[in-house]
């Protein structure tokens, strides 16, 4: 099973949906965010979506759990393999959320910790850190609330695995070839590091798509894995 899931970020349409057919046969699934569902909705996602092809929509809902129940309702027709939710919402959002989602067959990812924040980041906004110390936290409430799996950066991958064994699905961003540069992200690691730790999923935008070839990135990757 190929554990790519492409991350597809951009507001333009033709490219993305350029981008999804090429990339097709060469990845698990493709990734589309906030910024682009904001743009092009439902429709955009249709449009994009190669037949079949599973589906990450990363929208990280946060709101009051009316509203979070709402909004899986409304997405449902999309079909998405995955969506994530912010785990900071709160048992009751989360175990409301689970169950509509578990109704549509939309598996639920918890966001912990961003991965581009580090430790004084948690400062800064008042939470208490270290970084890892916050995903378990987070990390278990979620799976007390019935969520299928997190989102999590490469170096917490290990510590996860080992707290929750192979039932909690691992979608890990981060991601970075040795060839690649890091970008935004702070806390990175390879493909081939991040799968031995205990990953489910890729999260594997930039180092693909914008690449002067994505084929043969994508294609260098797997062979890395």
């Amino acid at each position: 099973m190929n554990p790519i899931f492409v991350a597809i970020d951009t507001t333009d349409l033709i490219r993305a949906r350029d981008l999804a057919a090429t990339l097709a046969p060469h990845v698990g699934g493709i990734k589309l965010g906030l910024e682009f569902f904001l743009a092009h909705g439902a429709a955009g996602v249709a449009a994009v979506r190669p037949d079949g092809m599973p589906l990450f929509l990363d929208l990280k809902l946060h709101d009051i759990p009316n509203t979070v129940v709402g909004a899986l309702r409304a997405i449902a027709p999309v079909a998405p393999t995955f969506v994530t939710i912010h785990a900071s919402g709160g048992p009751d959002m989360m175990r409301r959320a689970a169950g509509t989602a578990a109704e549509a067959g939309i598996r639920l990812l918890g966001v912990t910790v961003l991965t581009s924040m580090d430790d004084d980041d948690l400062r800064t906004i008042g939470q208490k850190g270290p970084v890892g110390a916050q995903v378990l936290r987070l990390a278990q409430r979620a799976r007390d609330a019935g969520i299928a799996g997190v989102i999590c950066a490469p170096h917490e991958v290990a510590a996860l695995r080992l707290s929750h064994g192979p039932d909690l699905a691992l979608m890990v961003p981060g991601i970075r070839p040795a060839w690649s540069v890091a970008d935004d992200q702070k806390r990175i690691t390879t493909p081939a590091d991040a799968m031995t730790a205990g990953a489910n999923h890729l999260v594997i935008g930039r180092p693909i798509t914008a690449a002067a070839d994505p084929v043969a990135a994508a294609r260098r990757i797997l062979d890395e894995l």
